[in-house]
């Protein structure tokens, strides 16, 4: 016998055996992820295979079965009575030390965007005096990012690349991206892909910012919502487009008794009633934490850390600690970020700020109307003349993955492979190859990312 510990969010799972079970496709568990772009809770593509939940102490037999499981943590909301600048100092404290703990001796390598997670690392990392060299990627013929990545990085002084994603690199990357996250999830999230072969020659630890925008934020619901109105939110959250309707098709087609939908209800309901929050918003946070997290967003830290070891400030266990006891005002709007950044590093909090372009943090409340109509309407112009010129801007990796005759060739050869349609029937398969390119290419782009997911995953399991 042994004992597996599993932080509050698990940065990889750990896949155990479940004993006398048939060892066969899950269908459900695939309809579920179909929809939402992940697995849910401990669920994998085979009835006899499980994931460890997060945050349990579990009992693993000899021949690798998985006996019992207990929690160890359980997320909360009791609010520190603080006011808003001793939280940010009790943050500051708190994410400086976890930084310098995963940077020492250390040479850093820290993706830059636009936004405030990396940003926030920035400046920490710039305060303890650790050795970064940094980059960030645009896409090909798309809005480029780096502009303000490297603005933030110039003003930490540390050295910076910038990288392009570009088009049709997936095919001659999917069969290795397969191996490294085991089709978990669709081929085109991972964009770093394109690029993590340069990237890893920049240092020899990754300091990567996910979950932090989170964890620093609000959804700024009522508590006053019902059980139902708390589901209906959750899946507007956590469905993709089109993905219940492919997953409902699939249902169908598999002959799997009831409806989807029922389903899938009752196993969020079920989830959501486990969390003993009252506060709506703490509840949210509580629930993509603990099912989202591991299952979709730590999918692909493999990419990472399958070149170096990796560092994850948001994801370690006293920080999650840490959420519990904010008052859900001051994680509202990302308050907490946005002070820290303004009072550790002014020219850092001075850059423009994505999500409030074209004001920075020290005026971003300004990205409303009537006071950011110029720059809207200077941008949008931008975009309808180079439309007219047929520079149509690239603002999703699917569209440099999927679209063209080159890349249709190769999404088809995987979507109408024999195997595959052995266990997918074919016209659904070319339903919905034909909406994505005949019809609604952004609606329908999660449907065919999927499908070709399940097909390389069953190409690798031929015997499924």
């Amino acid at each position: 016998m042994k004992q597996i510990k599993t932080p509050i969010i698990p940065y990889k799972s750990t896949f155990v055996k479940v004993q006398n079970t048939e060892h066969v496709l899950d269908y459900k568990a695939i309809c579920i992820y179909m929809a939402l772009g992940f697995f849910l809770d401990t669920d994998t593509y085979w009835k006899d295979e499980k994931v460890l939940p997060p945050a349990t102490i579990n009992t693993i037999d000899n021949n690798g079965y998985w006996i019992s499981s207990e929690p160890w943590f359980q997320w909360h909301y009791t609010p520190q009575k603080i006011n808003l600048k001793d939280t940010v100092a009790q943050f500051s404290i708190l994410f400086e030390n976890i930084v310098r703990r995963q940077s020492k001796n250390k040479e850093v390598i820290l993706p830059l965007s636009g936004g405030l997670d990396s940003r926030s690392q920035a400046v920490a990392l710039k305060k303890i005096g650790a050795k970064v060299k940094s980059y960030s990627y645009s896409f090909e013929n798309g809005y480029k990012e780096s502009r303000i990545s490297k603005k933030i990085a110039k003003k930490c002084h540390f050295p910076f690349r910038e990288f392009t994603v570009g088009k049709s690199y997936l095919w001659n990357k999917i069969e290795e991206l397969s191996e490294i996250n085991q089709c978990y999830s669709e081929f085109t999230h991972p964009r770093q892909m394109a690029v993590i072969d340069e990237v890893a020659k920049l240092g020899n630890s990754f300091s990567l910012g996910h979950w932090g925008d989170v964890l620093f934020d609000s959804d700024n619901y009522s508590d006053k919502l019902s059980d139902r109105e708390l589901l209906n939110i959750l899946k507007k959250k956590i469905i993709k487009k089109g993905g219940l309707e492919l997953a409902t098709s699939l249902w169908k087609s598999w002959g799997i008794d009831g409806d989807f939908e029922s389903y899938l209800d009752q196993r969020m309901t079920s989830l959501l009633a486990n969390i003993n929050i009252s506060n709506t918003n703490a509840k949210f946070r509580a629930f993509k934490s603990m099912y989202w997290a591991p299952r979709w967003t730590s999918v692909n830290l493999s990419v990472f850390e399958n070149k170096h070891e990796i560092q994850l400030p948001y994801y370690e266990n006293e920080m999650c600690e840490f959420i519990c006891t904010i008052p859900e005002e001051f994680l509202s709007n990302r308050k907490v970020q946005i002070e820290y950044i303004k009072n550790t590093n002014p020219s850092v909090a001075k850059v423009l700020w994505q999500d409030a372009k074209p004001f920075n943090l020290y005026n971003y409340h300004l990205a409303k109307f009537p006071y950011n109509f110029p720059y809207r309407a200077i941008n949008k112009s931008k975009r309808i003349f180079n439309a007219l010129k047929g520079n149509k801007l690239v603002q999703r990796n699917w569209e440099l993955q999927f679209l063209g005759k080159e890349n249709k060739e190769k999404l088809t050869s995987y979507l109408f492979s024999k195997d595959f349609n052995k266990i997918v029937d074919e016209k659904l398969v070319k339903k919905y190859h034909d909406l994505f390119y005949n019809t609604n290419k952004v609606y329908y782009s999660h449907s065919v990312s999927m499908l070709l997911t399940l097909s390389v995953f069953l190409k690798k399991n031929t015997n499924a």
